[in-house]
């Protein structure tokens, strides 16, 4: 058996589940959900953000992020769907 600890889902789609189930989830909540530093949360969230998988808005002291589910999966393997397809299934549990 593998000693290393390794999972079938990235980070990044870790946090965006993170943040499809509760929109206006602290980075460090979510941060401490995946298991990663908070620092690594945030730049997660920038890239994200960045390449228009989600959206960040101020609300009061907080942030509310808005994911934009309608865009592809990014590996060419499986860029003919869209993140929203992998976050229903991902949810359906």
């Amino acid at each position: 058996m593998s000693k290393t600890h390794w999972t079938f889902l990235t980070n990044h789609m870790h946090v965006l589940l993170c943040l499809a189930d509760e929109s206006d989830l602290t980075l460090r909540e979510g941060a401490e959900r995946v298991g990663i530093p908070e620092r690594a949360a945030q730049r997660i969230v920038a890239e994200l953000e960045e390449d228009g998988y989600l959206r960040r808005k101020r609300v009061g002291r907080r942030n509310h992020y808005e994911l934009h589910t309608d865009l592809p999966l990014r590996h060419p393997l499986e860029c003919h769907r869209q993140v929203g397809d992998l976050l229903r299934m991902l949810r359906q549990g």
